[in-house]
């Protein structure tokens, strides 16, 4: 059995999985992992990230299996699971061998390895569209919209494509404060991530502009609610109660 230990992020994964095809692994003694647990009678190998060989996998994947199955595969190693590295290694390889067409990787979900890469893409999936409807952003010092969020996978770079796109003239960060990771948007730019930043501040003060806005939105809010119908168990199944810590609704 060989373990190729990766660094959990995709361009660590994809070197890995450009590992175990450069060298000819048989797929059933390989193994990808995300920690370095020592495995009886098991070669250990550590793959560092490599920008030029993960692009490799990356044309590999969209042109025989489409974008689609691509995303997905992307939202898979996005979710928050230690086994997500082998199970998308396993799913890639299955597809490989069976030349799977686009849009028919994920078929086969009799098979353990698929059908677990096809829940974890689901799951991440489901919660990216969850926040791309929760996440609030507020006007902070020198105009820039500033919002945090606490997700259960590491969707930040899904959701900052996402607002890149609808806010392409505004200044704008988007906080994952679970990872401590900062999405940071110049208007008319590109945007980026950047982790770790001691000089930035994770929680910024708002604008007085934007004080007044919310002032006025709380009182909106008052002014139209009906007491009669308060329902806090449907408004918890249409808003899981995970999402309010960061929605300016609720603080």
């Amino acid at each position: 059995m060989t373990v190729y230990v990766c660094e959990d992020s995709l361009e660590g994964i994809f070197t890995g999985i450009y590992r175990a095809y450069e060298e000819k692994r048989d797929r059933a003694d390989t193994m990808l992992s995300l920690e370095d647990e020592p495995m009886l009678f098991a070669e250990h190998v550590k793959v560092g990230p490599d920008r030029s060989r993960a692009a490799k996998v990356i044309r590999t994947l969209e042109r025989r299996f489409g974008q689609e199955d691509y995303l997905s595969l992307c939202m898979a190693l996005a979710a928050d699971d230690p086994g997500k590295a082998q199970a998308v290694y396993k799913t890639v390889a299955r597809g490989l061998e069976r030349n799977s067409a686009p849009g028919h990787l994920f078929d086969d979900l009799a098979d353990g390895d698929v059908h677990r890469a096809f829940s974890l893409a689901r799951g991440a999936s489901r919660e990216f569209h969850h926040l791309q409807g929760f996440v609030r952003f507020q006007e902070v010092e020198d105009k820039v919209l500033y919002s945090a969020i606490g997700p259960k996978n590491n969707v930040l770079t899904f959701l900052m494509a996402h607002f890149a796109d609808r806010l392409p003239r505004e200044n704008f960060v988007l906080f994952d404060d679970k990872r401590k990771l900062f999405g940071i948007h110049p208007a008319g730019g590109s945007w980026y991530l950047l982790q770790g930043e001691e000089d930035l501040k994770p929680r910024p003060c708002p604008s007085e502009e934007e004080e007044r806005y919310q002032e006025a939105f709380r009182g909106f809010c008052r002014a139209i609610a009906i007491r009669e119908r308060y329902n806090p168990q449907l408004q918890r199944n249409l808003l899981p109660l995970r999402f309010r810590e960061y929605m300016l609704e609720f603080q």
